[in-house]
């Protein structure tokens, strides 16, 4: 039987995380907001999230849920997004969108580390937003974290610069997109390829389209899958060069998993269209409810607490890295 007490403690997080998603679920489905602003429930909630961080003291008591709302729910959130996609639009994605992931991460790899040194930042946060900024975000930076083992401050740092990175390209990306006339396909293969966290590359991707969220997940998830060896390479090398390495990571992150079993029943033909509609609405409640905790966890403050340094080392590998995959995109799948 599970502890009511611990059970009780997720409670008030739950309850504020489900409150923010839902107001923004609502807002985001006015027709104004839907068709001037072109604002998603994604977007609008972790500017929610933020703000509520940012102006108003976060009880204790939330926290439990918050990070609850934050990690496994959002990532049930996330595999969910596999109703949306039919294994003949994974076929579509093809090999070039693989190459201009797999070219794009291992170059920002390299590129985010040897800034990072050049701009002083310690070594084990360099290494921690190397692997965040290139592959997944937090849980890039976390599993790293389980090879690098920072110092205590170093993997709240590199999750700050990180997560609020992604957030501007939330908001930079649509933006972009339309300016630079980039066609559907060609904009979920750049968006999934360069932003940093799953949730930032949804978000991103519904800005535009539905069909570009499709495409940017795809993407997303295949340079997620780069995570298991990276961290892996990353503990033998700490092993050689100094550091423990021992590699705590999964081989494959479930919820990948789960993406691709909710993407095979989608694809059979046995659930009916009705159903469909009702689980991908459904889902994309979940998300805005995880993607308050992302919002919650993060404000203005946490940018100043880490420093200049990591935020430009931060910036600079997410230029680099936005700027290589749009040129291979273009060259390869446009």
């Amino acid at each position: 039987m599970p502890d009511r007490a611990a059970l009780a403690r997720l409670v008030p997080g739950l309850v504020l995380a489900a409150l923010l998603g839902t107001a923004a679920f609502l807002i985001a489905d006015l027709p104004w907001v839907k068709n001037t602003t072109h604002a998603s429930a994604l977007l609008l909630v972790i500017l929610l999230g933020m703000a509520w961080r940012s102006l108003l003291p976060l009880p204790a008591a939330a926290q439990p849920g918050i990070r609850l709302a934050q990690r496994p729910l959002l990532r049930w959130a996330v595999a969910g997004l596999g109703f949306r996609l039919s294994l003949a639009e994974l076929w579509k994605i093809g090999p070039p969108a693989l190459a201009v992931v797999t070219i794009s991460t291992a170059a920002a790899l390299f590129f985010g580390w040897w800034i990072a040194r050049r701009l002083g930042v310690a070594r084990k946060l360099a290494l921690l937003l190397g692997v965040g900024g290139a592959i997944c975000g937090a849980s890039a930076v976390v599993a790293a974290d389980s090879v690098v083992e920072g110092e205590p401050g170093d993997a709240p740092v590199a999750l700050g610069v990180i997560t609020l990175l992604g957030t501007v390209g939330i908001v930079l990306y649509p933006i972009l997109g339309r300016r630079l006339a980039l066609p559907e396909f060609l904009y979920g293969v750049w968006d999934g390829a360069s932003l940093h966290e799953m949730a930032q590359v949804v978000a991103a991707g519904f800005g535009v389209s539905e069909e570009a969220a499709r495409v940017a997940t795809v993407v997303k998830l295949a340079r997620i899958c780069l995570l298991a060896p990276v961290v892996l390479g990353l503990g033998a090398w700490l092993r050689r060069h100094g550091g423990s390495g021992a590699a705590k990571v999964a081989p494959v992150p479930w919820f990948l998993v789960l993406f691709v079993i909710f993407a095979a029943l989608n694809s059979s033909g046995w659930v009916p269209s009705s159903w469909l509609e009702t689980l991908r609405r459904g889902d994309l409640w979940l998300l805005s409810i995880g993607m308050a905790g992302v919002g919650l966890q993060t404000g203005i403050a946490d940018l100043r607490a880490a420093g200049l340094r990591p935020v430009a080392a931060g910036t600079l590998q997410w230029l680099f890295l936005s700027a290589l995959s749009l040129a291979l995109a273009r060259l390869l799948c446009g």
